[in-house]
């Protein structure tokens, strides 16, 4: 049998392919190219990088092709110089991020993953993960480097924005979703595979700061940190894992066979390939120093379970083919590794289909999975949480003869897009500083004096590189202040900078102070800019000690109070805003994250009531980061819950309760909980049990209500957390209607590692709590499990499941 025999399994097509293969096709195959060069459309030169083949192509520096047709003759042109040097054809994997949308001209662009995580909506994040991944499949490429399944309980780290918060079921939920979504496309033949980022508490690190140790508990590990991933895995058929950079108890997670074997293919079942993230094995040695030489380390993270190494080639190099070749190293974990490798390429189609699309075809594909930005749209209108609001909310645009749209953010739509996105992504080529890990570092050879923010390191965007970049990609996205003038041609909107993004500097306040001069309104843009390198506030690698808003903004706030005009503040970046000052005199705040292109409508429509905010915060909001951590899911015994006989209750100068709960958000609409009845008081661990509640909307407004259901072990013999989101779903309500809800519990969610790290779901009682937020409890009841049960953890359910009558 010949393995280009389709009708065979591609397990049986790599045991026969694998036959065939030389020592040098075999760790060609293990490996990644990174074109980066300025003459990119050029191929020419990635021969010599790939005299037999490759693994994976990077396809980061697509984000500099103007043009979808220009970057998809590019993939083909460098997938045919891969098979033509490869002895046996093998076509290359090409990978791209896929968080917030392709890297790619005409792709759709998504908000960031925390605001996406405030949308609640596990229908729609599956959508925008069969989106994304039509529109890379169409382009040839077939690795979407995403979800980001990351747990965050630390606003000073910059990456906070790509998380979907702090909540393991949340995200659980999510990322499944999303994955799975992914998982059930087929483009011109290629299906492609979530690779989803980064195995395992990458975001407790210490300090909040990008990729450092991480000290993690064992149980903590695998029941908070691990649950997105084990969910993903078991019901959103993923099968690819890129681990982080962190080590966790003194081994990187990069070389640790205890995580990337003994856990993520043993325990949890994984049987897809984990690649690595950029730099990572070289990470590893020249910076974590493990391994005698880059070619021992490269040994160690192969035996561990990694099987490609990306960007390029580090570890997996010369080195550690002689070492196979002279029997130092065992060569049938090599070939275990690349028969991985292969299965993945025959089971993705990219044998028979390793070409991107082009022409109308092509156009076509891109077209269909926009839906004409709708699902940008309704995830930025789902996204927006109304943390305040006094009443001045929504706005009457009846009553508005002058509005004043004040703040660095107000006429500048590239504020839009995150971290991650196709903009930061192109905003990156132009800084003088990189921050991206992994990634050859940029240099400002200009000579000239580089603008920097005011009394900050942060490199100022002079109006060059939003017009060049913006304008290319998204030519129709308008900033807040070009909408509202188009969208209320009656209103005199007017605009000014006001304050940066960071800082002190109030050299703005009084051209600002006099432009709101007999508004009606004043709309304050408040935060950073969330993206990536020395131009970003907030981004990977650019991580705070400060979480609050900058001094200069609420300076400003302070000053505008005199006018005695409204104030209502929105806020934009990849964390929450945290302000004493915001909190106290301005009379609404909107959290409107990164909401992407479709931004300035989302904000327009949420704050005029055309758009009943339904958003809900995915994390805990500290007063300052002094408070960090701080999460609603503690453990009993710990923060707000440390008990009465161990000390005072507060801080000295702050609660031990967050600014804003987990769960939280305001609506223009009045929910009223009721009727909550447990079927069954008394269940063994195997059965369901059926929790049924009406909610109803009292008030004149149609809404949406986000039901959160909670679960409190009462007691135990391992310390549980407080509570724990065990369901939730988004009701839609007209003015008066009612609706019953039914989540359908099974007592293994509620399972915990025991005294022999076995998953245990343990007899007792179990307190229900259901609410508007982690906080705001308006139901409770309470059901017993009758007696112990031991499973395997991935058997066990992740998140209840919801019916709406």
């Amino acid at each position: 049998m010949n393995y280009r025999n389709d009708k065979l399994s591609p397990e049986e097509r790599a045991s026969l392919l694998l036959q065939e293969m030389s020592l040098e096709e075999k760790m060609a195959q293990v490996n990644c190219v990174f074109p980066f060069d300025k003459t990119y459309l050029n191929c020419d030169w990635i021969k010599e990088q790939v005299p037999y083949g490759i693994g994976e192509v990077s396809t980061l520096e697509m984000r500099r092709i103007k043009s979808l047709q220009e970057a998809a003759d590019w993939q083909r042109r460098v997938q045919r110089i891969v098979m033509e040097n490869s002895p046996h054809g093998i076509p290359a994997i090409f990978h791209m991020e896929g968080l917030c949308g392709a890297f790619l001209q005409k792709a759709t662009s998504y908000p960031s993953g925390i605001a996406r995580g405030a949308g609640f909506d596990p229908e729609l994040e599956e959508k925008i993960g069969a989106s994304v991944a039509k529109q890379e499949t169409a382009c040839g490429i077939t690795h979407i480097l995403a979800p980001v399944l990351d747990i965050s309980r630390d606003s000073r780290m910059g990456r906070q924005g790509e998380t979907y918060g702090e909540d393991p079921t949340l995200a659980a939920a999510l990322g499944t979703a999303y994955a799975k979504g992914a998982a059930g496309v087929t483009v011109d033949g290629r299906t492609p595979d979530c690779v989803a980022k980064h195995f395992l508490a990458f975001h407790n690190s210490q300090g909040g700061i990008h990729g450092t140790h991480s000290e993690t508990a064992e149980r903590t590990l695998q029941e908070i940190y691990g649950k997105p991933f084990q969910a993903a895995i078991r019901d959103g058929k993923l099968k690819g894992i890129m681990p982080c950079y962190c080590s966790i108890d003194n081994e990187p997670v990069s070389v640790s066979k205890k995580l990337l074997t003994d856990l993520l293919r043993e325990k949890m079942g994984f049987d897809g390939i984990c690649v690595s993230d950029y730099g990572g094995i070289g990470n590893s040695h020249t910076v974590q120093h493990i391994g005698e030489t880059l070619g021992e380390t490269g040994y160690l993270a192969m035996e561990a379970g990694m099987d490609i190494e990306m960007p390029s080639q580090t570890g997996y190099g010369k080195e550690l083919m002689e070492g196979f070749s002279d029997g130092t190293y065992d060569i049938s974990v090599l070939d275990k590794v690349v028969h991985r490798v292969l299965c993945v390429k025959f089971r993705m189609g990219l044998f028979e289909h390793p070409f991107a699309m082009e022409g109308e075809a092509l156009e076509k594909e891109f077209a269909e999975a926009d839906e004409g930005g709708s699902l940008s749209l309704q995830s930025a209108l789902e996204s927006m949480v109304l943390l305040k609001n006094d009443g001045i909310l929504p706005l009457d645009k009846k009553k508005l003869r002058k509005i004043a749209v004040i703040g660095p953010h107000a006429d500048n739509a590239r504020m839009f897009f995150g971290g991650y996105t196709h903009m930061s992504m192109m905003e990156s080529v132009y800084a003088v500083a990189n921050s991206i890990a992994g990634v050859a570092g940029i240099e400002n050879r200009s000579g000239e004096k580089i603008p920097t923010v005011p009394g900050t390191h942060i490199q100022l965007d002079t109006g060059k590189i939003y017009d060049e970049i913006l304008k290319t990609q998204k030519p129709q996205c308008r900033s807040l202040v070009e909408y509202l003038r188009e969208i209320l041609p009656d209103t005199e909107i007017v605009s000014a900078f006001g304050y940066p993004i960071a800082g002190e500097d109030e050299s703005g306040f009084e051209k600002a102070l006099k432009t709101m001069e007999g508004a009606d309104i004043v709309l304050l843009t408040l935060g950073g800019k969330y993206g990536t390198c020395s131009l970003a506030s907030m981004g990977e690698g650019v991580d705070a000690a400060d979480i609050n808003l900058p001094p200069c903004q609420d300076r400003f706030i302070l000053a505008a109070l005199e006018k005695k005009i409204p104030l209502v503040g929105i806020h934009f970046n990849g964390r929450p805003i945290s302000s004493d000052v915001a909190d106290m005199h301005l009379n609404a705040i909107l959290e409107a994250w990164n909401p992407a292109e479709m931004g300035a409508r989302a904000v327009y429509e949420a704050l005029f009531g055309i758009h009943n905010p339904s958003g809900r915060l995915p994390v805990s909001v500290a007063y300052s980061a002094g408070q960090i951590p701080v999460y609603y899911n503690h453990p009993w015994g710990s923060a707000n819950h440390q008990g009465e006989s161990i000390g005072f209750v507060n801080y000295l100068d702050m609660p031990h309760t967050p600014r804003y709960c987990f769960g939280y958000g305001l609506s223009y609409s009045d929910f009223v909980y009721s009727d909550l009845t447990i079927e069954k008081e008394e269940v063994l661990p195997t059965e369901t049990v059926s929790v049924l509640m009406k909610v109803t909307n009292q008030s004149e407004t149609a809404g949406t209500e986000i039901v959160q259901l909670y679960l409190s072990d009462r007691y135990a013999s391992r310390t549980r957390p407080v509570q724990e989101l065990a369901g939730f779903t988004r009701v839609w309500l007209e003015p008066k209607e009612s609706r019953t809800v039914i989540f359908r519990i099974q007592p293994s969610q509620m399972a915990f590692l025991d005294k022999d790290m076995r998953w245990k779901i343990e007899k007792g009682t179990v307190d229900v709590k259901i609410g508007s937020s982690s906080e705001d409890i308006r139901l409770k009841g309470e059901y017993t499990v009758r007696e112990n049960q031991w499973i395997e953890g991935k058997d066990r359910a992740f998140c209840a499941e919801v019916e709406v009558l």
